[in-house]
């Protein structure tokens, strides 16, 4: 069994209109979401051994905020082809993981629609099919390895989006 918990990136800034894209970082909001979505990763036993994130700033803060709420152990590896990647790409990414629980951290539109496209059963919620920012998927494989893993096969264990959890 395999553990995927797919997430895209908090919140980020549009306060300067000249920085590229690849180097926005979080906005204040994005980096309250990424803390409370480690608070809640952890609560739930969801923990990471190995974390694929895109190696954009804001991929790369949203994973640093989360990390804080979760045990120390996970090895993050940043995935130049995870900016901005599509479904077909993220699961390319995904089949070479080595842990049994691994973490994704991605952008829209891609990540979207590998959520839609990897599980067999979608969640019960209205946020799922946009994928807001901080949209957290848990899911699980039975499959040996990662590299078995195709779109249908997850089952849905869990789905959270960062406004829920301030509810």
């Amino acid at each position: 069994m395999k553990r995927l918990i797919l997430t895209r990136h908090a919140k980020s800034s549009w306060d300067d209109p000249t920085m590229a894209d690849h180097d926005r970082p979080l906005n204040e909001r994005g980096q309250a979401a990424a803390a409370d979505l480690g608070q809640w990763l952890a609560s739930r036993g969801y923990l990471p051994g190995q974390v694929l994130c895109s190696d954009a700033l804001r991929t790369w803060e949203t994973w640093s905020g989360i990390s804080r709420g979760l045990p120390e152990g996970a090895t993050l590896e940043l995935k130049p082809a995870l900016y901005h990647a599509g479904p077909d790409v993220m699961l390319t990414v995904l089949r070479k993981a080595t842990a049994d629980c691994v973490m994704m951290l991605g952008h829209n539109p891609g990540i979207a629609e590998f959520a839609h496209r990897l599980v067999a059963r979608t969640p019960i919620s209205s946020q799922f099919t946009r994928y807001p920012t901080g949209a957290t998927l848990v899911a699980d494989f039975d499959v040996e390895t990662w590299a078995q893993a195709g779109f249908g096969q997850g089952v849905t264990v869990d789905f959270i989006v960062p406004r829920e959890i301030e509810a």
